[in-house]
C-alpha cells in the first residue's frame, strides 16, 4: 500500500494562511453579527403574535401577516449563514463586480468599524468590472484591518474605484475627523501587519500599493 504523497508547504505558504486564520479571526464579529442580524426580529414577532392568539378573538389576518414576516426574515437569516460560509470557504471560479463587491464587505463590516470610531464610505459608484469574488474579499478586508489597525480613530475610510480595460483601481483611505474615538472594546485577535496583507494580495494575483495611509488595490477582470 502506497502512501498518499503530501502536498509541499514552504514558508511562504505557512505565512499566507497564517494571514488568512488572522484576517478570519478579526472578522468572527462582523460574522457573527451579519448572521444573526436577521433572527433578533423573529423572537419579538413571535412574541407579539403569541400575545394576540391568547386575546377571546384573535385577529387571523394580522397572526397572517406575522407568520409571513417571520418567513421572510427566516429566509434572509438562511441565506446570511450559507453567505458567510463562502467567507470561509472561497467558491472557486466564481465573479463579482467591483461595486457589489465592495457593498458586501462594507455592509459586512461597517457596524464593527463604527464601533472603533472608523466611518466606512463607499464612492465607488458604478464599476460593474467582474473580478474574483474570493481575491476581493481577501484583500479589501484585510486592507481596512490593516490600515485602521495603525491609525488613530476617528477617522473615515473611504473608497473609490476606477475600470479601465481588463482591470479595476480600488482606492482605500483614511483621513483623520473630529468626533468620537469609538470605544476600546475587548482587544483584538491581533493586529494585521501589513506585509501579510501583501502575502495575501500576491497569492491572489492582486497588485497592491502603499502611500501612508492610503492603499491602491489592482484586480484583473475575469
Amino acid at each position: 500500500m502506497q502512501n498518499e504523497q503530501q502536498p509541499s508547504w514552504g514558508p511562504v505558504d505557512r505565512q499566507v494562511e497564517a494571514a488568512r486564520y488572522a484576517l478570519l479571526r478579526r472578522l468572527a464579529f462582523a460574522m457573527r453579527h451579519h448572521m444573526v442580524v436577521h433572527l433578533q426580529p423573529i423572537g419579538m414577532i413571535t412574541e407579539v403574535m403569541e400575545r394576540r392568539l391568547r386575546l377571546p378573538d384573535p385577529d387571523l389576518g394580522q397572526v397572517h401577516e406575522s407568520m409571513t414576516k417571520i418567513n421572510g426574515f427566516s429566509r434572509a437569516a438562511v441565506q446570511s449563514c450559507l453567505d458567510v460560509v463562502t467567507w470561509l470557504a472561497p467558491e472557486d471560479g466564481v465573479g463579482i463586480a467591483i461595486d457589489a463587491g465592495v457593498q458586501e464587505s462594507v455592509a459586512m463590516l461597517r457596524s464593527n468599524f463604527n464601533f472603533r470610531g472608523f466611518t466606512l464610505k463607499d464612492e465607488v459608484g458604478a464599476v460593474p468590472l467582474e473580478v474574483s469574488r474570493a481575491s476581493l474579499r481577501n484583500v479589501l478586508p484585510a486592507v481596512l484591518v490593516a490600515l485602521t489597525d495603525h491609525a488613530s480613530s476617528p477617522a473615515d475610510v473611504v473608497l473609490t474605484a476606477s475600470a479601465d480595460v481588463g482591470r479595476a483601481v480600488l482606492t482605500v483611505t483614511v483621513t483623520p475627523t473630529d468626533g468620537s474615538q469609538g470605544f476600546a472594546g475587548d482587544a483584538p485577535y491581533r493586529l494585521l501587519e501589513w506585509q501579510e496583507v501583501q502575502a495575501l494580495a500576491h497569492a491572489d494575483g492582486v497588485a497592491l500599493e502603499r502611500d501612508g495611509q492610503q492603499a491602491r488595490i489592482t484586480l484583473v477582470a475575469r
